[in-house]
């Protein structure tokens, strides 16, 4: 699953760009998706693909049964004290929210919506590796769509930038890929 350059990311009309300005991109990846009929947005996608009940795959289940397992022990995924960090949701515009299809701070799995446009959606955590955000866009081609997947990262220490390089491979050769193709399925 390719990732791709963040020069032809940052092209893409998302308000995104705007909106986590400041906040690091660590990397962006994108898949095609075939052209079945036009006019399908992320919002619809979403909705069709929670209907089905999907399991990620054993590797990516046991990789995020470590990762938990070793945060609860640790104390990782305890939030922040509040003064110490501020949640992307206080970056929304009135515009910003009356065009959001779901509320900030609706749970989504891990994460919580900050908002979800009909092309475009961002999520966030936060606990105490770091503050993270998980953009997932939608764009129609002539041919096709692109669905891209964005990875920000805000520090909240100085374990961030360890924690970040200790689970890139992992992200990077299991989890993204494996999500990727569960997209790609849940796309047929």
């Amino acid at each position: 699953m390719p990732q791709i350059s963040t020069q032809e990311f940052e092209r893409l009309p998302l308000r995104v760009h705007d909106f986590l300005a400041g906040v690091p991109l660590h990397d962006v990846w994108a898949i095609d998706l075939p052209r079945t009929r036009s006019g399908i947005t992320l919002d619809e996608f979403l909705r069709a693909a929670s209907a089905c009940p999907c399991t990620p795959p054993t590797p990516v289940r046991a990789l995020l049964n470590i990762r938990l397992f070793v945060g609860r022990r640790l104390g990782w995924d305890r939030e922040p004290a509040a003064i110490s960090w501020e949640t992307f949701a206080t970056r929304l515009t009135t515009a910003d929210r009356s065009r959001s299809l779901a509320p900030a701070g609706t749970p989504d799995g891990l994460f919580r919506v900050v908002y979800r446009f009909e092309n475009e959606q961002l999520l966030e955590v936060i606990n105490r590796t770091a503050h993270a955000a998980a953009l997932s866009a939608l764009v129609e081609t002539p041919n096709a769509y692109r669905f891209y997947f964005g990875v920000y990262v805000r520090s909240v220490s100085r374990f961030t930038p360890v924690y970040m390089t200790l689970i890139d491979p992992f992200r990077k050769l299991v989890v993204y890929p494996s999500l990727l193709r569960a997209v790609r399925a849940n796309w047929k």
